[in-house]
């Protein structure tokens, strides 16, 4: 088989590997309040990182297709449209941009290797992308709470950030750790 289409097969694997992933981390959960917490995001992460800017945000849309269609894969086990309608719809979106932030951190790829992932430059776009994901949660919350923006800020955002700053360092440490035993898709 020629290296183009193991090359494509691998990228189809690790896409919806890493879909399926997000959708057993919504079921990894503590709730805290209308958005429970849950490894969902992490695996958003990875999305991005491991996948790129473009195919990152693919794997992401693969999995909300998968709950819009009633696969149980959103948090609580719940799916369907309606689900975009309540607290929480305004992440699904912003999950979308997150995975395409993510992407951009690593650096451009070198001899057919995936690009290199500095600490510093993760952090970075890690943090932006956390900012990416939260805008639309909280602006959604705040309009299904009927409340303002810091409110729902306080509910929504808040309460989140010392995990997201865990699991953006962990995402980081596994794509370093995959890049190093030359595992990511070219």
């Amino acid at each position: 088989m020629p290296s183009a289409s193991v090359a494509s097969i691998n990228r189809l694997v690790w896409t919806a590997l890493l879909a399926a992933l997000t959708a057993v981390g919504a079921h990894i959960q503590f709730p805290i309040g209308p958005v429970p917490f849950s490894l969902q995001t992490f695996f958003i992460m990875l999305c991005g990182l491991i996948l790129g800017p473009v195919r990152g945000p693919v794997a992401v849309l693969l999995y909300i297709a998968a709950g819009l269609l009633g696969l149980p894969v959103f948090s609580k086990g719940s799916s369907g449209f309606a689900h975009l309608l309540g607290p929480t719809g305004g992440f699904l979106l912003g999950f979308v941009f997150q995975a395409a932030v993510y992407g951009l951190a690593p650096r451009r790829p070198q001899d057919g290797l995936p690009g290199e992932l500095p600490w510093l430059r993760g952090i970075g776009f890690g943090l932006i992308g956390t900012l990416v994901l939260f805008t639309p949660g909280v602006l959604r919350l705040a309009s299904v709470m009927n409340t303002d923006l810091a409110k729902a800020a306080m509910v929504g955002f808040v309460p989140f950030i010392p995990s997201d700053l865990i699991k953006m360092t962990l995402a980081i440490a596994c794509y370093r750790h995959l890049r190093h035993k030359r595992l990511l898709p070219a």
